[in-house]
């Protein structure tokens, strides 16, 4: 909430056109997501999916995806959606989803799934989970909120994967889970789910893998040769994943799973409750009330797209990807962090001349919005498909943001220089 005078709800209300015109004008100063000048927040295909996504999303806008005996259409479609996640990531004849807001719902229900299971089978009441260092933020969220002990441990220096050993050094009686990542996103790498997997399985543990990028973008580049390493219910020793729709599914916000791979864990992720006038009142999800348009549009792009449509975009992001990073690495001065997999890569500067923050400040100036690395110092990038489209541009505008920052540091120097006395 910003400063200055409460605002009231009008006395009178206005015409729909003038308040359509006042948030068209709105979103002046936003950066443009259609445009591909950000790399993070968005994922966008074209106008076409878009298209898609809202005329499903309005088929269902005022319906309740929690009301399913009210909306039988909704438990249809919801059960279409999570079988074919299901099936994409290879889950057994057992397994069961449940559909979410978002990445980091989907990873609360996984921690607290995880925790009430240990609490059962193994009486652990001070439970704690151990995480790479890499591992996104929601998985301390998920602490805190369900009272889990987080530890994070340094990743491999060379290649910013989950360091398995230094992992096996930390667990104790209390531990209830691991996690890898498919990919992390500081880095773009996979974390070597199958020794964190076998870990787990060696110890009685859980393992959960985020998958919240790779989940619905991996199994296509695989398709198209790269190398991808396994990191779904392949796996042995996997129990649950968290994949994200609203990424690349190319559904609209906010679209997840949450998959587990037996659906005898589904009763620990279950809140019910009967100490009400209403009677039982049960819930697989943090929300109540749950968007059906969310539901409608996952299962209108999943059809629409097929898994042709989806490998054909999969092939554009991995090419964006080697064009970009390419041409980043023909700018002198630049580097791009290696290794990365899949969709995100990280680059910074190779020369002590080029402050890699003020070439992100420069890049704001020509209107990107850009995605700052903290650790190593350097620009992070996250491509969706739109990016093939302004890829020549970005570096184009790149190079002369490094030619903007190395002149002004000559010119620093020579004012500098100019200034001493002997």
């Amino acid at each position: 909430m910003t400063d200055g005078p409460r605002r009231s709800i009008p006395a009178q209300g206005r015409p729909w056109e003038e308040l359509k015109a006042e948030l068209e004008a709105a979103k002046r100063t936003d950066f443009s997501w259609r445009e591909g000048r950000m790399a993070l927040y968005f994922y966008y295909l074209n106008e076409e999916v878009k298209r898609v996504q809202q005329e499903a999303y309005l088929a269902y806008w005022t319906e309740n995806a929690m009301g399913q005996r009210a909306f039988p259409s909704m438990k249809t479609l919801e059960d279409d959606v999570i079988a074919m996640g299901l099936d994409l990531l290879h889950a057994p004849p057992e397994a069961t989803a449940t559909f979410t807001s978002g990445g980091t719902e989907s990873i609360l229900l996984a921690i607290k799934t995880a925790r009430d299971w240990a609490r059962e089978t193994k009486g652990i009441t001070a439970p704690n989970m151990v995480l790479p260092r890499t591992a996104h933020p929601a998985f301390d969220r998920a602490a805190e909120y369900f009272g889990v002990n987080a530890i994070r441990v340094p990743t491999t220096r060379n290649d910013f994967r989950a360091d398995v050993a230094a992992m096996a050094d930390r667990i104790d009686v209390n531990t209830i889970l691991l996690l890898g990542s498919a990919p992390n996103y500081p880095f773009g790498v996979f974390d070597p789910i199958r020794e964190i997997a076998d870990l787990a399985q060696e110890r009685g543990l859980w393992m959960h893998v985020d998958a919240c990028v790779g989940g619905f973008l991996a199994p296509f580049v695989r398709r198209l040769g790269h190398e991808i390493p396994e990191f779904d219910f392949s796996v042995t020793g996997v129990t649950s994943i968290s994949a994200d729709l609203h990424k690349y599914g190319y559904a609209p916000k906010g679209a997840s799973l949450v998959l587990l791979r037996d659906r005898a864990l589904q009763r620990h992720q279950t809140f019910t409750f009967s100490g009400w006038e209403r009677g039982t009142y049960a819930s697989n999800t943090v929300q109540g009330t749950r968007a059906g348009g969310a539901v409608a549009a996952a299962w209108a792009v999943m059809n629409f797209l097929g898994q042709d449509g989806y490998t054909h975009w999969a092939r554009v992001i991995m090419d964006t990807v080697e064009k970009l990073t390419r041409g980043i690495n023909a700018i002198p001065g630049l580097a791009v962090l290696e290794p990365h997999e899949l969709c995100i890569f990280v680059y910074r500067s190779s020369d002590p001349a080029i402050d890699i923050g003020l070439v992100a400040e420069a890049m704001t100036r020509r209107g990107w919005f850009v995605g700052r690395q903290v650790e190593p110092p350097g620009i992070h990038m996250h491509l969706n498909p739109v990016h093939a489209e302004t890829a020549d541009l970005y570096l184009a505008n790149l190079a002369a943001s490094v030619a903007d920052v190395r002149e002004a540091g000559t010119r620093a120097r020579a004012a500098e220089h100019a200034g001493q006395t002997y």
